[in-house]
């Protein structure tokens, strides 16, 4: 080998060499010790900021002070666990409370609530805290405490268990004597379910209230007790009904009201100024309970009144049709599985031919006859208002289903009858239907001038 080729492979061999030096301490100076660390997982300095406040919130909340963006990224993660004293009247974003109300209750449909999470939460919030209430052991501060906070967001109350007081067991001695028995009698609970005028007149903005005075899932603890609504309960309930004016419905169902219990909620409901829709259903109210209604009717602005399910009998149903009238408010009269047979039936009728606004009439299952068909037939004659009318389940027989298809022959306005279950023949039944139909299409064509006959 030459010298000069000996030179040249010298050469490339340095610089081989040199060259992988390099590259060594290239590939050393990008390479970190810690083979896991990246420069992409450095979180930014206004990210670990966000993250000190949501960290922090509960002692001292900042969310208002910040930009929208950040805003956001706050709200969407705070931990719904957050104190209600914190959080009620901070924050109104719709998402916050939606996990809210699914961490609480899961799924759950709003549409009941305006379209609201925060409304739902915080109606469902108190309503549970009425529902789990116990008369003398629960501290009312329970209650108290939580209006401050909620009251601005409760426009419905639907509470469908109240608990009654602990019974406790009563202790004395044979030896004690009768004078000791009634001691112990005369020191009972001091109400005997949670008492609503200490929360009614505190919600300015309630519009809906429905009560059942039960207990949900007793098992095999059942009395009768825990069903029972005590005319203590009658009178703290119709005070505190009395004092929220904003009230628009009323609704108390499966709890025993009697007569008497009727007539003191009624009493206390006279001229309300904003009460709309009043619910008995399912209770135990007569004819007596029944004329304190009527005298309601034409003494508050009610549209809607549903008695249904209950003892009214003839001498009712009078007393409600004289009342309906004189009445330009109602719309709505629901009076099904009652007793007010061909004598109420007859004086309702009487009573449509005069009432000028009632939309809605349910009859359904009250020992009518043909008497009331053709009552009810002269009516249809005559009354213009009439939409719905509802007759199931009562008796009304092959004539009296005649009687009723004539009076429809001579009606422009009834849409709807119900005469399922009423021994009508199949003639009058597809007569009535036809009528119904023509009326439906007449309805129609009026409201829309442009369609189609």
């Amino acid at each position: 080998m030459s010298f000069s080729s000996m030179s040249r492979s010298q050469s490339s061999q340095r610089s081989g060499v040199m060259n992988s030096a390099s590259d060594g301490q290239k590939r050393r100076s990008i390479i970190a010790e810690d083979h896991e660390w990246s420069l992409a997982l450095v979180p930014l300095l206004t990210t670990l900021c966000l993250q000190h406040i949501i960290k922090h919130f509960e002692e001292k909340p900042i969310l208002h002070e910040l930009q929208p963006s950040f805003k956001t990224y706050v709200l969407q993660r705070l931990p719904a666990s957050l104190p209600l004293t914190i959080t009620a009247n901070l924050i109104s974003d719709e998402s916050y409370w939606k996990r809210c109300c699914e961490a609480r209750w899961g799924l759950a449909d709003i549409s009941t609530y305006d379209n609201s999470w925060k409304q739902m939460f915080f109606e469902r919030h108190l309503q549970s805290i009425i529902e789990l209430f116990i008369p003398d052991t629960t501290d009312t501060k329970t209650v108290l405490d939580v209006l401050p906070l909620c009251q601005n967001y409760v426009k419905q109350l639907r509470v469908s268990q109240l608990l009654p007081p602990i019974k406790e067991p009563s202790r004395f001695d044979e030896d004690d004597g009768s004078e000791s028995a009634s001691d112990m009698g005369s020191d009972g609970p001091s109400m005997d379910h949670f008492d609503f005028r200490m929360l009614l007149d505190k919600l300015p903005n309630l519009k809906e209230l429905s009560v059942v005075y039960c207990v949900k899932g007793c098992g095999m603890n059942f009395e009768w007790n825990l069903f029972e609504f005590t005319f203590r309960d009658c009178e703290s309930l119709a005070k505190a009904l009395n004092s929220c004016k904003t009230l628009q419905v009323f609704r108390i169902h499966r709890s025993k009201v009697d007569d008497e219990k009727c007539c003191v909620i009624v009493n206390h409901l006279l001229d309300h100024p904003s009460l709309q829709e009043l619910d008995f259903s399912h209770n135990h109210i007569s004819d007596r309970g029944a004329r304190a209604i009527a005298k309601l009717l034409n003494r508050s602005q009610l549209k809607t009144l549903i008695v249904c399910n209950n003892q009214i009998r003839g001498a009712g149903a009078q007393a409600l049709a004289h009342a309906l009238a004189k009445n330009n408010t109602l719309t709505s009269l629901n009076l099904r599985l009652n007793r007010i047979a061909d004598e109420g039936g007859q004086a309702l009728a009487q009573a449509l031919i005069k009432n000028k606004t009632l939309v809605n009439l349910h009859l359904g299952g009250n020992n009518m006859t043909e008497p009331a068909a053709v009552a009810l037939s002269q009516a249809l004659v005559e009354n213009c208002a009439l939409k719905s009318l509802n007759l199931c389940n009562n008796r009304l027989g092959a004539d009296g289903g005649k009687v009723l298809e004539e009076g429809m022959t001579h009606n422009c306005t009834l849409v709807e009858c119900d005469i399922r279950l009423t021994d009508v023949d199949q003639d009058s039944e597809y007569s009535i239907c036809q009528a119904l139909h023509a009326n439906q299409i007449k309805t129609k064509h009026n409201h829309d001038p442009s369609a189609k006959v």
